[in-house]
């Protein structure tokens, strides 16, 4: 009998990884090179934490799929500052709980004063941000985004062509 338990509980635990969402760990350089500016791809780049209630509260907003019927193309990227220790016991089991299937990244970077200014200079590190890229043209926004203002975003950004 507890055989039979160990084993189904193994499976279970086996097919629950098959849908575990990546996260990519990145460091601030490597994550700006992943951004091809010069393209027709609008880039939203989003930087959040779980701990982060007001982040929690707009990653909705980012549904890649939702913006993708309005906007193509689109890529939608979930920058996570969560710390470390806890991408496996709290980042990860988020992404899975609230079915995010957008591209997460985890920012492989210690001092904030090292990579702030890297991303946008007017930035002064709280979150949320969010980060937009496209034709060579680049827009940035500190604190929470409603859907309507996140909409207003991308079309001004892509107006400026």
């Amino acid at each position: 009998m507890k055989t039979a338990f160990f084993i189904i509980l193994f499976n279970l635990s086996f097919v629950l990884s098959l849908h575990a969402q990546e996260v990519t760990v990145l460091n601030s350089n490597q994550l700006l090179e992943s951004v091809d500016t010069s393209s027709d791809t609008l880039y939203v780049v989003n930087f959040w934490a779980t701990w982060c209630a007001p982040c929690v509260e707009e990653l909705p907003i980012f549904n890649s799929k939702e913006l993708s019927k309005a906007y193509k193309p689109i890529k939608v990227v979930l920058v996570s500052l969560d710390f470390k220790t806890q991408i496996d016991s709290k980042l990860k089991p988020f992404l899975q709980k609230k079915d995010i299937t957008e591209k997460v990244v985890w920012l492989n970077e210690s001092n904030p004063n090292n990579w702030v200014d890297k991303i946008d200079p007017s930035w002064s590190g709280a979150i949320p941000a969010t980060k937009m890229y496209y034709k060579n043209q680049q827009t940035f926004h500190e604190g929470e985004l409603t859907h309507d203002k996140l909409k207003e975003k991308i079309q001004f950004i892509l107006s400026m062509n």
